[in-house]
């Protein structure tokens, strides 16, 4: 009697046949897809820049505070509006806010539109972070600099332009 090889590490009943063929296979195809790559290397640099800014500052910020900042309309925006771009719980974004307030950098003020409202909106230091932290990121653009060189980086840049810009593109 033949015995039949499962062609991956699991059989697509229970759990894997073999967890270190799983394992191996698993990060093989992760390291094959560019958006994975592309996804993990945002993580980490997320993650580096936020830990260089948290210690060049002296605001503990996090990676979840840093999530919340591209959603934010310069001239505020309420915590409803938030949580929806954010696709998190209103109360996700209630501690958020509430720990940027008690760090200094984002403030609650009513809304012009509507007074029983609340707008979360930088505060003057809060704006100059967002500046500090694009220091910051330069700073790691460096160091990728002379980690990958120079053509790679230009290139990198020219590809991420690109793609952001057909991401952007509804059509």
């Amino acid at each position: 009697m033949k015995k039949r090889r499962a062609s991956r590490a699991t059989t697509g009943k229970g759990p894997p046949v073999d967890p270190q063929q799983f394992a191996r296979e698993l990060e093989a195809q992760k390291r094959a897809s560019t958006a994975q790559l592309l996804m993990r290397c945002a993580r980490l640099v997320n993650e580096r820049g936020v830990a260089r800014a948290a210690q060049k500052f002296g605001i503990p910020v996090r990676a979840a505070h840093m999530g919340l900042f591209p959603h934010l309309d310069l001239a505020g925006t309420r915590q409803t509006e938030l949580a929806r771009r954010m696709g998190v719980s209103k109360q996700a974004v209630n501690q958020l806010v509430a720990e940027l307030v008690g760090f200094g950098v984002l403030e609650q003020v009513p809304d012009p539109a509507d007074g029983r409202a609340l707008l979360v909106r930088f505060t003057p230091r809060g704006a100059q972070s967002l500046f500090d932290g694009l220091t910051v990121l330069n700073e790691l653009e460096v160091a990728m600099r002379v980690a990958l060189g120079a053509p790679r980086m230009d290139a990198l840049h020219d590809t991420l332009t690109r793609l952001s810009d057909w991401l952007d593109d509804p059509a």
